[in-house]
């Protein structure tokens, strides 16, 4: 009884928390497609995606300006917040389902760091052979190859070694760290800004092109991550527990560390360096409803896009004819709660919150 008990408010927990995200995630759309400098009612922005379905044919000048303002720069900036919140929640629940540790996150890898260097080398060097998109796939790029290159530097005699692969984590951070740093001192004052606020992540001139990019990518990652769920709860034992229960150790942690890398690198392809929605939402979700990865993973990807989208909602409407970076507002909030998750984890011995 106890047991059944004890299932029944694991259930209705998680079910609270599930319909709790989901209303405040569409509220929030609401708020923030209405909010900016033409400001628009809930009720005339259900109007205007109405009119898009084709239940509302009727409207004048002040009907095609709202459509124009929503559909044109507030709809896909609200798009690819949900889309880059969802992708770093998952990729930062997926780190830390792999180390075993709250507090992992994407940076770890390097993903984050050589997707900076690739946009940086891009901008000081003038390059421009694929257009307005060089930026966004360099920097994908390279923050796929700096995966690469730390996962293979942490192979040893077949398998991974995960203290290897943190340690060269580092260092593999530090040398981009001090790339970014030369960049910066070489570039005219043009590359000088745009590497700052590229550094400081901002959702600013999204597109729906930019969107069409990048949810494809999103979509396949977390469709994998979620195949994984299941699997993922075994790591949980401990490696050599889930060996003996049939689990390709190996295999699973290569294919969790490329669909983090997939992820992540396309979220900061166009939006820049975005940090701590990893390592906030995923540990917060885990306090409120445990470690299951099912339920898991699907409250920190419904979470991270509701804290970005906030963030960004913010970031518009702070301050007045400004738009402030939205990295410097996920940091403000995500570092003094890292500061209290590790005072937390050492009081609790290293234990999972």
């Amino acid at each position: 009884m106890t047991l059944d008990r004890t299932a029944a408010a694991s259930a209705t927990r998680r079910a609270l928390l599930f319909t709790g995200l989901s209303v405040a995630l569409v509220l929030m759309v609401l708020v923030s497609a209405g909010s900016g400098q033409v400001a628009i009612t809930p009720g005339g922005v259900l109007a205007s995606i109405g009119r898009a379905l084709g239940f509302d044919s009727g409207g004048g000048a002040d009907t095609a300006m709202t459509d124009a303002t929503l559909w044109t720069i507030r709809f896909p900036r609200i798009v690819m917040a949900l889309l880059i919140g969802a992708a770093l929640a998952s990729a930062g629940t997926l780190m830390q389902a792999i180390f075993g540790n709250p507090l992992a996150e994407p940076s770890v890898v390097g993903v984050s760091s050589g997707a900076a260097l690739g946009a940086s080398l891009s901008i000081v060097l003038g390059w421009t052979f694929l257009g307005e998109w060089t930026i966004a796939v360099t920097a994908f790029a390279a923050g796929l190859i700096t995966t690469l290159v730390i996962y293979l530097s942490s192979r040893s005699n077949g398998r991974t070694e995960i203290v290897t692969l943190v340690l060269t984590g580092i260092a593999v951070n530090a040398v981009a760290g001090a790339g970014l740093a030369l960049l910066t001192f070489l570039g005219d004052t043009s590359a000088r800004e745009q590497i700052i606020f590229w550094q400081l992540g901002s959702l600013n001139g999204s597109r729906w092109e930019q969107v069409g990019v990048v949810l494809p990518l999103i979509v396949v990652g977390l469709i994998v991550a979620f195949l994984l769920a299941r699997t993922l709860d075994l790591f949980a034992l401990g490696e050599r527990s889930a060996r003996h229960l049939g689990v390709n150790v190996e295999l699973v942690r290569i294919i969790i560390i490329v669909v983090v890398a997939l992820l992540v690198c396309a979220a900061v392809s166009f939006a820049g360096i975005i940090g701590f929605v990893g390592l906030v939402v995923p540990h917060l979700m885990r306090m409120i409803i445990g470690p299951a990865h099912l339920p898991l993973l699907t409250a920190s990807a419904i979470g991270g896009a509701l804290l970005l989208v906030t963030a960004d909602l913010v970031a518009r409407t702070a301050v007045p004819m400004a738009d402030l970076p939205i990295g410097m507002l996920t940091s403000l909030v995500g570092g003094p709660f890292f500061f209290w998750l590790l005072r937390r984890t050492r009081r609790r011995e290293g234990g999972w919150a």
